[in-house]
C-alpha cells in the first residue's frame, strides 16, 4: 500500500517535468471506468492519454498493420501474449479480471439464478461476437455449459463487441443481453434492470492483461501510464465497476 502511494506522488513529480501523451486502446467493456481514469492519470502525472474504444480482436489487426497505439487495454489475455511472441509489445500483466453478466433494462426479467435462459420467453438474447470479443467467448461457454447453446442461437443478436451487444439490451432491441458487469454497475451497485452475475466456473476467467506496444518503447506517458494502473486509487475505481485483481 505505502509502495503504491509513493509511485503515484513519483508519477505525479515525473509528469510535472515534461508531459507527453499516449494513444490508448481501451477494450469496449472497460469503457465506463477508463473515462475515470484517464482524466485522474493527467491530474496526477501531466501526461495524457488519448483513448480509443472497441473490439480487442480488431485493436490486434490495427496494431500488426502499424496503428499508432501506445498501449493496448486488451479484453483477454491472449492478444497481449501473442503481440508479445511477435515483437510488438512487451511489459504486459494483468490489469482486471472481467465479470459476465446476463443483464434485461426491465427490473423483474432475470433471476438471480439466470433461469430466464431456460424458460425461453424472450425474443432476443445479444451477445458480443466470440470470434473479436472475450466476453462473447465466455458467453457462448456459458450457454454450452448450461446445455442451451442450440435451443437459444435462433434467437441471439450478436454484435461486433461488447458495447454493441449492451446497446442492443440497453435500447430494447434485445430483452437481455450477456455484457459485460462494468457496463451496468457503477459504485457497486446496479444501475437499472436486473441481472445474474455469471458463476466464475461457467467460462474460462477473462484476464484483461495491458501490454506497452513496441511504438511506445520510449513514450514517457505509456510507462507512466502503465505504472498508474496498478495504484490502489486506480484499483478502487475498478472494483466499483465489478472488476476483480
Amino acid at each position: 500500500m505505502k509502495c503504491l502511494s509513493m509511485l503515484a506522488a513519483a508519477l505525479a513529480v515525473a509528469g510535472s517535468v515534461q508531459a507527453a501523451e499516449v494513444q490508448v486502446a481501451v477494450a469496449a467493456n472497460f469503457t465506463a471506468p477508463m473515462r475515470k481514469i484517464a482524466p485522474m492519470f493527467e491530474a496526477d502525472t501531466g501526461h495524457k492519454a488519448v483513448l480509443s474504444f472497441g473490439s480487442t480482436g480488431k485493436f490486434y489487426t490495427q496494431i500488426v498493420n502499424g496503428a499508432p497505439f501506445g498501449v493496448l487495454l486488451a479484453a483477454d489475455d491472449a492478444t497481449p501474449a501473442r503481440l508479445e511472441r511477435e515483437g510488438l509489445g512487451g511489459s504486459r500483466f494483468t490489469y482486471a479480471v472481467g465479470r459476465l453478466v446476463l443483464w434485461s433494462r426491465q427490473a423483474e426479467l432475470v433471476d438471480a439464478h439466470g433461469a430466464v435462459l431456460k424458460a425461453g420467453k424472450f425474443e432476443r438474447l445479444a451477445v458480443a461476437d466470440p470470434k473479436l470479443a472475450p466476453y462473447g467467448a465466455a458467453a457462448y461457454e456459458t450457454l454450452t455449459k448450461l446445455g442451451l447453446l442450440d435451443t437459444l442461437r435462433p434467437k441471439l443478436v450478436q454484435g461486433e463487441n461488447i458495447g454493441q451487444a449492451y446497446q442492443f439490451a440497453a435500447t430494447g432491441n434485445a430483452q437481455l443481453g450477456f455484457v459485460a458487469l462494468s457496463q451496468v454497475q457503477a459504485d457497486g451497485k446496479l444501475k437499472e434492470g436486473s441481472a445474474w452475475i455469471v458463476p466464475l466456473s461457467m467460462h474460462t476467467p477473462i484476464r484483461q492483461d495491458a501490454i506497452l506496444l513496441a511504438k511506445a518503447k520510449d513514450n514517457k506517458a505509456a510507462a507512466a501510464f502503465m505504472q498508474y494502473l496498478r495504484i490502489d486509487k486506480v484499483r478502487a475505481v475498478m472494483r466499483a465497476y465489478g472488476y476483480e485483481h
